[in-house]
């Protein structure tokens, strides 16, 4: 990977193998010491914990490398693993990144004790080094432990937002990782890759690309928008990166455009007119049908990977090859030639793939490669798979024009030591005389002069191709037969015996004279010769039996009976067939009348063709085209579509998407037009980026962009100009969309927050500056140049839209935690976080939120908001007996009205009865006893209730999420009474709305340590979707979630008090069961419930 901007000393990512070396060579002066002949495995791990725990850095580093040292020579180091695990908080990198290898390592085998280390890497995912942010979620994705998967997932999450390319690209990296362990999250993995590949640095390109392959290689519409940008950064990106991305846009062009191969088809159509058809009319349709013009973005793909193909790395020469071979037209395809033959010079792994895909261009296009014939021609210290695969392109390259040139070759080829080589050429020979039939006479005199080679294989193999080379004109070569019927007691190889006895007996009547003779040779040896030759013996039989029975008739018979008590029963079975069809009697059947016509029938002439004619099926460069067999996870070239889809997909139209989102949510601003907004921006932009071009990874870069920007804001008006100017344009479009949706998305978010909590506030200008310029530096994924004019342009909208409103602002609001402080998931000291889509507590955007809202396209947004109760319960709940209150009577229920007393507050209506006889005055509350942190909100004193009378009131309690008592006194004018009210944990919940999309989104957040699961036996009545819904809103205060399967219920809600979501899933399964399923941060609310909703469901 020496294509990295980061080398991996750098990057901390050294393969154990080169560490072990560095071990060896460091531990080599202490051996004796730790590693010493007759000391224990005890004394010396003591010796390495001791040094691991010694306050000194050398100590511990020289420590860990031994300990890498003895991994990487097969040595058990898990026993150490406590005393490494202290080291991953150590302040030295070279240590750290040691101690990380180790961790690595033995993650898996460890689990227990690797799950001790996850805190740690957490910690270190928010340290202030890049190289140990993107080493601790390179380990964490590492550790192959189920149970981590949520962190793993949430860490993913986090990286994909880092300011640093290098983490972002590790994060890229980790989610094939997560996606092996766990294929279900795989939505969730999709929205991250969506949102890498928004990214604009080289380095996070291909990672991300490789990710894309892996996990949804289906999901084509996710490369629409950033095609354009991914062919414009594909020369910066790394070497692999690079072959990972062309051939994802070789699948992708294949897809979008229509193919430039239609020419040659349009001739051949409008050279078979009507012969009616007047000349002005073929005019007319002959330029309809030759107008093929190609789409730009497709030109776009061919022109900016051309150069690519003077790089030194060889994968990426053969990917930009194939792409051509795949994409370009015909005519434009032979540039890649060249860069094919350079690659010859290579080793012999990289030689074999170029001459395998070559070989297979050489059957389609000959001339391609004609200009390089020289280049093919063996050498001597050739291995022979390459010997093979030239011999093989030399073949489909030969024409009337240099077959002389490559038989003179060939005959040097013969001579070979190789004697595979050796028979190899002589098929070649073979297929040139079938292929070209000037030369068709020379090469078979050519191979009749090898059969006197001394050598058998050769020979062997020259009979076997004349004998193929006869069967395709046999009448002029009966000479030729005599002479090889002469070479049958010399030649001793089966095949070529075979074939000579085949030949004989075909054309038996063409050598009349020579074939009984050659029978009563065969006949005498039949008993020593090889199973292959005995079958030919007995097919000459029976055909001379047929065509000349007055001399063969004894013969025949004389080696049918031979063959009857012969060893094989493949030779008796034969011998049995041959006589019954041949030999007429009683016995036999109608087929011994065509025993002529079914042994002498004209075979047709076998075919001599390359092993690599088939092979074009399978895309060039590919392990399957390699091997000729489709390998797992092989994926198909589709067919060039008839007519090309929407090319307007590719476009990033700025201006169209903001109205639209704008205008969806009901927030157009009139009162600021759209220039003076750019002109603001492009000021502030210009001050922003001379304040950090020092920060910035390519500050001219960002500058160019801003300058590409103002000019095409100026001329927003004009129509935008076609060809290559509108795609350098697309990049300075993509940032001013970012912007502006990264406004809107954050004003509108604030919008729906200020609706949920029932209050109107507006943001000063000074806290909105400080606070979004915070939240676009965490949240940007490009350069630090443009997180600063972002942050600059963003106060500029926020003066002029607020500049004459005042701010108020609650006090808890100041003062709620930010998210960006919380651990993604401590297992020392986890501490619940409010899920920040559903309550918002501050009016500010969290770091975090806006780099989650700076990943969302205009489109597709979450909405989750409170609905309105679907079912209010009926049953009363006792709060003062009437005897215990000397006739004063109170019963309570939970109303579900969502803040009437306070957004965190339980509505609960009291109905007060008099059942004396006489009035009852002045009914109020009295001193409370309630837990800490539980309010109550009084209901206004009672001044009297007549005889017989009640009154009902409304109350409210914030019961802070949990299920506790609330005690009070209930007075009257002369007593009071001690009163309870305890909630059932339905009735600490508000409903919510929102689609099934955004349900499993949380839910996929929401899994692991926040997941309760429990599995019931339902009545066979309560099965059915209304019972269920009627019955679950009734025991919880639960939103019904829209769900597209018939046995899948959804249930969603939020607590009253902190606003966590608690999503509740019924799946009904066979034999009368269903799995209820909570997902809460509550995981105590979450248990109850589930307890609460089992025997709602179960019972008849």
């Amino acid at each position: 990977m020496s294509g990295n901007g980061l080398s991996y000393s750098e990057q901390g990512g050294e393969v154990a193998s080169e560490l072990a070396q560095e071990a060896t060579s460091t531990t080599s002066p202490s051996a004796p010491a730790a590693f010493g002949l007759f000391s224990s495995d005890t004394k010396k791990n003591e010796d390495l914990k001791q040094m691991l725990e010694s306050s000194k850095d050398s100590a511990k580093l020289d420590a860990m490398k031994r300990i890498v040292g003895m991994i990487a020579n097969g040595k058990n180091a898990s026993e150490l693993f406590p005393a490494v695990v202290k080291n991953v908080a150590s302040k030295n990198i070279e240590i750290k990144k040691l101690v990380y290898v180790y961790l690595m390592r033995y993650a898996e085998e460890q689990q227990d004790l690797a799950l001790l280390s996850i805190s740690t890497f957490q910690r270190a995912l928010k340290d202030p080094n890049q190289l140990i942010r993107a080493s601790a979620l390179r380990v964490l994705s590492s550790i192959r432990v189920p149970i981590i998967v949520p962190i793993m997932m949430l860490a993913i999450k986090e990286a994909s937002s880092d300011l640093s390319p290098y983490v972002r690209k590790n994060a890229a990296h980790a989610i094939q990782k997560l996606y092996s362990l766990d294929p279900e999250q795989k939505e969730m993995l999709i929205e991250v890759i969506e949102k890498l590949l928004k990214d604009r640095s080289t380095l996070v390109a291909g990672s991300v690309v490789m990710a894309f392959e892996e996990v949804c290689p289906d999901r084509i519409d996710l490369i629409h928008k950033n095609y354009r940008k991914l062919c414009n950064l594909l020369v910066d990106v790394e070497e692999w990166g690079q072959v990972v991305i062309i051939h994802m846009l070789t699948r992708y062009a294949r897809t979008q455009f229509v193919s430039p191969w239609k020419d040659d088809v349009v001739v051949e159509e409008y050279s078979e007119n009507n012969f009616y058809e007047s000349d002005e009319e073929k005019e007319k349709d002959r330029k309809m049908k030759n107008t093929y013009t190609m789409d730009p973005d497709h030109r776009l793909l061919l022109r900016n990977t051309k150069p690519l193909l003077q790089s030194r790395n060889a994968a990426v020469v053969m990917a930009v090859a194939q792409l051509y071979w795949h994409l370009a037209p015909k005519s434009e395809a032979g540039i890649v030639s060249k860069s094919l033959v350079r690659l010859l010079r290579s080793n012999r792994e990289v030689q074999y793939i170029v001459l395998q895909n070559i070989a297979t261009m050489s059957i389609q296009r000959k001339g391609m490669f004609e200009p390089y014939l020289k280049s093919f021609y063996v050498r001597s210290t050739d291995p022979t798979m390459i010997k093979t695969l030239k011999l093989e392109i030399l073949t489909s390259l030969a024409n009337e024009a240099n077959i002389s040139t490559l038989l003179r070759e060939f005959q040097t080829y013969v001579k070979s030591q190789d004697k595979q080589f050796a028979a190899a050429t002589i098929q070649a020979i073979g297929r040139c005389a079938t292929n070209i039939t000037e030369v068709t006479d020379t090469c078979l005199n050519g191979l009749v002069c090898l059969l006197s080679n001394r050598d058998e294989i050769v020979v062997a193999e020259s009979v076997v191709v004349i004998k193929k080379l006869l069967q395709t004109q046999p009448a002029h070569h009966g000479e030729i037969i005599k002479h090889m019927a002469k070479l049958l007691d010399n030649i001793t190889v089966p095949v070529a015996r075979a074939s000579i006895l085949w030949l004989i007996g075909e054309y038996c009547e063409r050598v009349p004279k020579i074939a009984p003779d050659v029978l009563r040779k065969t006949a005498k040896s039949f008993t020593n010769e090889d199973d292959l030759v005995k079958l030919q013996i007995l097919n000459l039989g029976a055909k001379l039996y047929l065509t000349n029975s007055k001399q063969t008739k004894l013969l025949t018979q004389y080696v049918l009976n031979l063959g009857k008590y012969d060893q094989s029963y493949d030779i008796r079975d034969r011998t049995r067939f041959i006589r019954q069809l041949i030999v007429p009697n009683e016995k036999s059947g109608a087929l011994s009348k065509y025993a002529k016509k079914i042994f002498l029938a004209q075979k047709p002439a076998p075919l001599l063709e390359s092993p690599f004619k088939d092979r074009d099926h399978f895309q060039l460069g590919t392990l399957s085209h390699t091997l000729n067999s489709r390998a797992t996870g092989y994926l198909e070239l589709s067919d060039w579509p008839e007519v090309a889809p929407d090319p307007s997909v590719r476009n990033i139209d700025v201006a169209e998407s903001a109205k639209e989102w704008t205008g969806m949510l009901g927030k157009t601003r009139k009162e600021k037009p759209t220039e003076k907004f750019y002109s603001e921006s492009e000021e502030e932009e210009d001050e922003s980026a001379s304040t950090s071009a020092s920060e910035s990874e390519s500050g001219s870069e960002s500058e160019k962009e801003d300058k590409e920007e103002g000019s095409s804001d100026e001329s927003s008006g004009s129509s935008s100009s076609s060809g290559e100017s509108s795609d350098s344009e697309s990049g300075s479009k993509e940032s001013a969309a970012k912007k502006t949706s990264r406004a809107t998305d954050e004003s509108d978010s604030e919008d729906i927050k200020k609706k949920a909590k029932g209050i109107s506030r507006k943001r000063s200008t000074s806290s909105s500056s400080d606070t979004e310029s915070a939240s676009s530096e965490e949240s940007s994924s490009d350069s630090k140049s443009e997180s600063d004019s972002k942050s600059d342009s963003e106060p500029g909208k926020s003066r002029s839209a607020t500049s004459n409103k005042k701010e108020e602002k609650p006090v808890q609001d100041r003062k709620a935690p930010s998210k960006q402080d919380v651990f993604l998931l401590d297992l020392d000291d986890f501490c619940p976080v409010a899920t920040p889509v559903a309550v918002p507590t501050a009016a500010v955007l969290s770091p975090s939120l806006a780099a989650d809202l700076e990943g969302l396209s205009l489109s597709s947004s979450s909405v989750i908001d409170v609905t309105t109760q679907v079912s209010v319960p009926t049953k009363p709940h006792e709060l003062l007996h009437r005897m215990s209150g000397k006739g004063l009577a109170a019963h309570y229920h939970f109303s579900r009205q969502p803040g009437i007393f306070g957004d965190r507050m339980v509505s609960v209506q009291v109905t007060v009865t008099n059942t004396t006889d006489q009035k009852i005055e002045n009914i109020h509350i009295g001193e409370k006893k309630l837990p800490p942190g539980m309010r109550m909100h009084e209901f206004n004193p009672i001044e009297c209730i007549e005889p017989a009378g009640s009154v009902t009131v409304s109350m409210g309690i914030d019961f802070c999420d949990s299920t506790q008592t609330a005690s009070f006194q209930l007075c009257t004018k002369d007593d009071h009474f001690n009163v309870n009210i305890q909630p059932p944990v339905g009735e600490l919940l508000l409903p919510v709305t929102m689609s099934e999309k955004d349900f499993k989104t949380e839910q996929g957040m929401l899994t692991g340590m926040n997941e309760t699961s429990a599995t019931i036996a339902v009545a066979p009545q309560n099965s059915t979707r209304l019972v269920i819904i009627e019955r679950v809103v009734k025991a919880a205060n639960l939103g019904v979630v829209p769900s597209g399967q018939d046995n899948i219920h959804r249930f969603a809600a939020k607590t009253v008090h902190s606003g966590s979501l608690m999503l509740v899933t019924v799946e009904l399964k066979e034999s009368s069961t269903a799995q209820l399923i909570i997902n809460t941060e509550k995981t105590v609310i979450g248990s109850v419930l589930l307890r609460e909703l089992k025997p709602v469901l179960s019972q008849g």
